[in-house]
């Protein structure tokens, strides 16, 4: 599973507080820790993509 964050992004947060070892707050919007999302952080990955309020997570 691989995920991407738009420049959508309104950097509220909500994809690091849901999980923090996927998503990092950048200089102005999330982005992404690492390549490929590992197994054991996948389900919360999509969460913080379902939750995202601006929808600017992408799941491949």
């Amino acid at each position: 599973m691989k995920v991407r964050v738009e420049d959508t992004c309104t950097a509220c947060g909500l994809c690091v507080d849901t999980c923090p070892a996927v998503f990092e707050m950048g200089d102005e919007f999330a982005q992404v820790i690492g390549e490929e999302v590992p197994a054991e952080h996948q389900e919360t990955a999509q969460q913080a993509a379902d939750e995202c309020p601006v929808e600017a997570i992408i799941v491949e």
